[in-house]
């Protein structure tokens, strides 16, 4: 029987825990693949989840870590055969099934997409849900019919992982995109992904105006709350904006304005239970369309052994880009 090494996140009186533990193979959760991780990487969601800021662990213990990459050693599922290279983002995985930090996962073949070849293990998790997120969110944008030459497209959150991909994405595309950041200092990295403008997210932060000055065509937004009220009332005409993430706040204190008066649609991005189709849809669109050098600047890769700490840092607004995580 195989043994492997785990982060394991346990919860007691005294708080939550995490720590590093051997585990054996009949230690794992039911499922119909076994995979032997090789790459898993650090979202902001990763990063609530081992800190305890927030209560993503809906099961106890459990094994971290939202994504993960690797080779098929053992399958019942019809689609996969051992030596498969696989990748796995969502589907509940490291919240109340066993997940990417550690060197074995069996999770169910459903849940599971072959990598495209045209990516290696690292490179699938130097995206990971994050990458995964914003090409959902280009999708979207472009199943409502916004070209490169209907204005710019704001992008907030731009330091983080799914802000560097989706500006990668987007200006590979043509499109030119507005960065907005806190980190404002970061104005020649983020050009270099391929921003054409920065501001400041402080202008995006406080209440917003039923309806402001028209600034972009479209957006992908990571913030919600006062942030996306803001860019929506600042949305062009039948713009679109894509909603995924949370990071200042679950709430949407926004007027009905835009959609009544401009015609800006709201497009919500589930990245957890979408589809097998969208799946591959976006992952075959990633393996084509993200400049791997941009991929390459916005990546920093470490051993899982501190991931503990590359949770605490990303939390801390101290990581810019995606952090891929070496299982070994």
């Amino acid at each position: 029987m195989q043994r492997f090494r785990a982060l394991v996140a346990s919860k007691s009186d005294a708080g939550q825990t995490v720590h590093w533990q051997e585990l054996a193979e009949a230690d794992l959760m039911e499922g119909d693949v076994t995979v032997r991780v090789s790459h898993s990487t650090v979202n902001y969601k990763d990063a609530l989840a081992v800190t305890g800021r927030a209560p993503v662990i809906r099961r106890w213990p459990m094994i971290p870590g939202i994504d993960l990459a690797g080779r098929v050693i053992s399958s019942g599922h019809g689609e996969f055969r051992p030596g498969d290279e696989v990748l796995l983002n969502g589907y509940g995985v490291g919240e109340t099934h066993f997940g990417g930090y550690a060197q074995l996962a069996r999770v169910k073949g459903d849940w599971l997409v072959k990598r495209p070849a045209a990516l290696s293990a690292a490179e699938a998790m130097a995206i990971g849900t994050a990458g995964y997120t914003a090409m959902l969110s280009v999708l979207a944008l472009e199943r409502h019919g916004l070209e490169p030459g209907q204005g710019p497209l704001l992008v907030t959150g731009a330091a983080g992982g799914v802000g560097g991909i989706a500006i990668a994405l987007l200006a590979k595309l043509g499109f030119e995109v507005i960065a907005a950041t806190a980190r404002t200092g970061e104005a020649d990295y983020l050009k270099g992904l391929g921003a054409r403008t920065i501001i400041d997210r402080k202008e995006l932060a406080g209440p917003a105006r039923p309806l402001g000055k028209e600034r972009w065509a479209g957006a992908i937004d990571v913030a919600g709350s006062h942030t996306l009220a803001n860019v929506l009332s600042m949305t062009k005409y039948a713009g679109t904006v894509a909603a995924c993430g949370l990071a200042q706040g679950m709430d949407l204190p926004a007027s009905v304005a835009p959609f009544i008066l401009r015609g800006v649609t709201l497009a919500g991005i589930d990245s957890v239970m979408a589809p097998k189709k969208l799946r591959l849809e976006a992952w075959a669109r990633l393996a084509h369309d993200l400049d791997r050098a941009k991929l390459n600047l916005l990546t920093l890769t470490r051993p899982a052994t501190e991931v503990v700490a590359c949770c605490g840092a990303i939390l801390d607004g101290k990581v810019r880009g995606r952090v891929v995580l070496e299982l070994g």
